[in-house]
């Protein structure tokens, strides 16, 4: 599998989670999250991908300047579309492609922002690793909210950890990312 196509199974399974969640649950300030939503870290994924896909064109990916679009944090419908779009538009890329990040390690304005060389491949991955990261969060927001949902328990789970609990010697007791 290719960083694309990481990109479609992550998308999917986004897909899939949206179409089970109703949009007062989507966008209902969660405790666990420090008042934040389940639609918020939707958004949040999604974010990064939008940066890194409009970023491409213009040779350097800025994961700092994110849209944050309202819409995508409140309407389970209208972020489906967007992942589906995201997907697709993925596709189109190639990896190979060599690409510059600016990084942002301060939160002071006038601090410098660093460019490191990367390629279009290894944002797919960090951004596919980041949605993971937040899929293993909404899981524990929709077992908050959505107790009736069932989850698929690797949901959120890395790859190399599934495979990990797979191997030999691995008693199941030991839970890590």
């Amino acid at each position: 599998m290719d960083c694309k196509e990481g990109t479609v199974t992550i998308t999917r399974q986004i897909n899939q989670l949206l179409e089970q969640i109703h949009p007062r649950a989507y966008s209902m300030p969660l405790g666990l999250f420090n008042e934040s939503t389940l639609g918020q870290h939707f958004r949040h994924i999604f974010d990064f991908y939008d940066c890194l896909l409009r970023g491409v064109s213009e040779g350097v990916v800025d994961y700092a300047s994110r849209m944050r679009n309202e819409q995508m944090e409140k309407d389970p419908g209208y972020a489906r579309s967007a992942f589906h779009q995201l997907a697709q538009a993925c596709q189109e890329l190639q990896e190979s492609q060599p690409l510059n990040v600016r990084a942002d390690f301060s939160a002071l304005v006038e601090d410098e922002r660093p460019v490191v060389g990367s390629t279009v491949g290894r944002e797919l991955m960090f951004a596919y690793d980041h949605a993971l990261h937040h899929l293993a969060i909404i899981k524990m927001g929709m077992r908050e909210a959505l107790p009736e949902v069932t989850l698929d328990e690797q949901l959120g789970v890395a790859p190399s950890t599934i495979k990990h609990r797979k191997g030999p010697g691995h008693t199941g007791t030991r839970q890590e990312a």
